[in-house]
């Protein structure tokens, strides 16, 4: 396909997703803190299938890297509050504080234009990092404070069934689009052989969440996934 064109659909269906979960959250319809999550969980798989849209051209790494760079500098703005924008706020932030957008969300979009800049369709290590933060720490939010659970001796704010669902969401998340690439024929090796690895960055990837620095585990989990990533790939 041609590559403005996977970039045009690319910007419509983050696009679409985006506004139906603000025009959810707007209606009441879903909790603020839920909705979040949601997108949080949702938005990246989406965005790494459509890489499948770009073709094999030195730029389309750049091309693609742009949907989630202006949705990013969109977030700024929000949070700025150059742009107001209600509805965005109601479904990203959990006090409907408009300067909660300049935390979490900026830095999940900051991620995402880094780690598809650097990594693509190269390497299976991008992909990975940003599903440990999708539905890694996207997922811990959800269950972790939905299951009883003792809190972690060196974290009081967080649980050890967040913890646990911090590994058993990345691990499934990333599993499960590395099994997609790999039937695609992006990446040559036997599924099988990412097991170990994915295994090993996702419990990685849950102890650097557990730790009790706030608002940073986007950047601070989703590095540690990559780093180790180098290390097996």
């Amino acid at each position: 396909m041609n590559n403005y064109i996977a970039l045009a659909l690319t910007f419509v269906l983050s696009l679409v997703f985006l506004r139906s979960m603000d025009f959810i959250a707007h209606r009441g319809w879903m909790d603020s803190k839920l909705s979040r999550k949601v997108i949080h969980i949702g938005t990246g798989p989406l965005f790494v299938l459509c890489w499948f849209l770009f073709n094999d051209a030195p730029s389309a790494r750049w091309l693609a890297a742009l949907v989630p760079f202006a949705i990013t500098v969109q977030f700024a703005l929000i949070g700025f509050g150059v742009l107001k924008d209600k509805a965005s706020v109601e479904a990203m932030s959990r006090t409907g504080d408009p300067k909660e957008i300049l935390r979490g969300p900026l830095y999940y979009g900051i991620m995402f234009v880094v780690l598809t800049v650097v990594y693509w369709k190269d390497s299976p290590i991008g992909i990975i990092a940003l599903m440990m933060m999708c539905g890694g720490d996207g997922i811990a939010d959800i269950f972790g404070r939905r299951i009883p659970s003792p809190k972690l001796p060196w974290s009081k704010e967080k649980s050890v069934a967040g913890m646990v669902s911090v590994f058993v969401g990345g691990f499934v998340m990333s599993a499960l689009m590395l099994f997609i690439y790999v039937n695609a024929g992006v990446f040559a090796a036997p599924f099988t052989r990412y097991l170990l690895p994915i295994a090993a960055i996702a419990l990685v990837g849950a102890l650097v969440e557990s730790l009790h620095y706030k608002d940073i585990d986007n950047i601070s989990m989703t590095l540690a996934s990559a780093l180790l990533g180098h290390w097996f790939f």
